[in-house]
């Protein structure tokens, strides 16, 4: 089983998140990124504290494509620095792990 990983990142629309996750999907470097939205998110930015509606992609794939989903990320996202966070998943049903891996395989 390859180390799988899921990847956080907020939009601030619903088109951007389905236009990362398409690009995301297509480029095989994720096997499934869910949208949820909107969410409201409250963080501090440049010294004041704010507050915005977000769209929140989570992104299936292997801990390999980390630097290709990020990079891919950032140039697709709005913001200047957009929350790409990765968390390591410690288990999961080896038919969803074998079907995520050959989905994140190159053709």
């Amino acid at each position: 089983m390859p180390d799988v990983i899921q990847i956080a990142t907020t939009t601030p629309t619903k088109e951007l998140a389905q236009q990362i996750a398409l690009a995301l999907v297509e480029r095989r470097l994720a096997a499934c990124v869910q949208i949820a939205g909107p969410i409201e998110s409250v963080y501090r930015w440049q010294g004041e504290i704010e507050t915005a509606a977000e769209w929140q992609c989570v992104i299936k794939t292997r801990a390999e494509l980390f630097s290709e989903v990020e990079s891919a990320i950032r140039q697709l996202h709005a913001y200047a620095i957009p929350e790409i966070l990765a968390t390591p998943v410690v288990a999961g049903s080896s038919g969803y792990l074998e079907w995520l891996a050959t989905e994140t395989q190159p053709t």
